[in-house]
């Protein structure tokens, strides 16, 4: 057993010193030894059968002691905090203090400890109105218009046509602002439908009317609400060439669009429009209604200090959840920091309200949880987790939802779900 010392830091976190004696670091040294030798080309040895004494005379013992940190850390750690006794919430800070051979291993630990809730709101108490999911003619409209759009031909004009709002323009553009270029305001090929309205009010507008290579120079106020606080509410001169005209030709709305859609006529196409917003209405009003019953319960209820490193932990991970999202749309996400006009510090910055309310709400669904002793029991979990499985064919999928983790990460899933449950019904009139 390591020798372990603590310090209580204020808003919640605990400071462990560990200690791994000689005899105890031997263990992992020598397995760290053993992985370097099946990766390693140690004379004399086949990969895996080098002794210790020859993978340190190869690569050297540092190297040896670096790699056996992480299992070390790893098994020490957990030991440490059971016991300790310690409730943990988010990933703990290390630091290496002591490292050299022939010595016990030094490291510390700074843990966030999990907060605890003074006093839970009473939800009984209070209420969230129901919104309306039933959907109006409009919406139907609109999307019968988005397919429209989708099933468009575009034809290339006639060189001595002029754009209308039934064009399509694809222009070069170059932007100025007190004759100075603006960063990133240079683009070639830029497409834009002079029927629709630009982020850039009257920038459609004053395309009407070219020809195919006619240039065109002009000035437009940008939104005061722009990213690029620089240009945001300014003046700027942008100078656009017409490179390429197409007349915009769509299908009429009628039982021959529908059948190409896989319908018998319109009437049915508006139909199933019709369920597929009520059913995206329904689930936007649930996730509202959620929403607004959890903010309402936060705000009634107070809590100890939450340690900025469960803060932190939570920012990252809502950063890494935002980077993924983006790299998804077929974005680098350095490429979206630059267009939002922010640093990856800054995003943080903007992140930390609202990871705050995150640790909260997590807060007060696990407080409700254990005070109504809402429980998830193992047969309803096995159902869950099968279901979840027969998704996937490829075994190394399956034996993640499987494992111990992910049952537990899906029954807090699950109990947070019946909680939610339990606060509509309570609170949703």
């Amino acid at each position: 057993m390591p020798n372990i010392k603590r310090e209580d830091l204020p808003k919640r976190s605990v400071k462990l010193t560990i200690e791994i004696p000689v005899d105890e670091m031997r263990v992992f040294l020598e397995a760290a030894a053993e992985e370097i030798s099946t990766h390693s080309k140690i004379d004399g040895f086949r990969p895996g059968h080098a002794n210790y004494e020859a993978v340190k005379n190869s690569v050297g013992e540092m190297k040896i002691m670096e790699a056996a940190i992480e299992p070390a850390v790893r098994k020490t750690f957990v030991e440490a905090v059971m016991n300790e006794k310690l409730e943990t919430a988010g990933s703990p800070e290390i630091n290496v203090e002591k490292m050299a051979p022939g010595n016990a291993f030094v490291y510390t630990a700074t843990i966030p400890l999990m907060p605890d809730v003074e006093k839970l709101g009473d939800f009984s108490k209070l209420s969230v109105k129901k919104g309306s999911s039933e959907v109006k003619e409009d919406e139907i409209d609109k999307a019968l218009t988005d397919l429209q759009k989708m099933q468009t031909v575009e034809v290339r004009a006639a060189g001595t046509d002029v754009a209308t709002k039934d064009h399509k323009a694809v222009i070069d553009m170059s932007m100025t602002k007190d004759k100075v270029a603006v960063e990133g305001g240079e683009a070639k090929g830029y497409h834009v439908y002079l029927s629709e309205p630009n982020y850039i009010p009257g920038f459609a507008e004053e395309l009407i009317g070219l020809k195919e290579n006619d240039t065109k120079t002009f000035t437009l106020k940008f939104p005061k609400e722009h990213y690029q606080k620089h240009l945001a509410n300014g003046d700027v001169e942008f100078t656009v060439n017409m490179k390429e005209l197409y007349q915009l030709q769509p299908p009429e709305l009628n039982d021959e669009f529908a059948t190409k859609l896989g319908k018998k006529d319109l009437a049915e196409l508006k139909e199933a429009l019709k369920t597929n917003i009520k059913e995206e209405n329904e689930h936007e009003e649930e996730r509202r209604l959620e929403r607004e019953m959890l903010d309402a319960v936060v705000k009634e209820s107070r809590f100890t200090d939450i340690p900025d490193l469960l803060v932190n932990d939570e920012v990252n991970k809502m950063t890494h959840e935002l980077e993924h999202h983006v790299e998804e749309q077929g974005m680098p996400f350095d490429q979206y920091l630059k267009s939002i006009g922010k640093t990856l510090a800054q995003l943080k910055m903007d992140f930390t309200v609202q990871a705050l309310q995150r640790i909260k709400v997590m807060l007060v669904l696990r407080t409700i949880g254990r005070e109504k002793n809402v429980v998830v029991d193992a047969k309803e979990l096995d159902i869950e987790l099968d279901r979840l499985a027969g998704q996937h064919e490829d075994k190394e999928a399956k034996d993640r939802i499987y494992s111990p983790m992910y049952r537990e990460y899906m029954e807090g899933v699950m109990r947070n779900k019946k909680v939610i449950a339990m606060l509509k019904e309570a609170m949703a009139k």
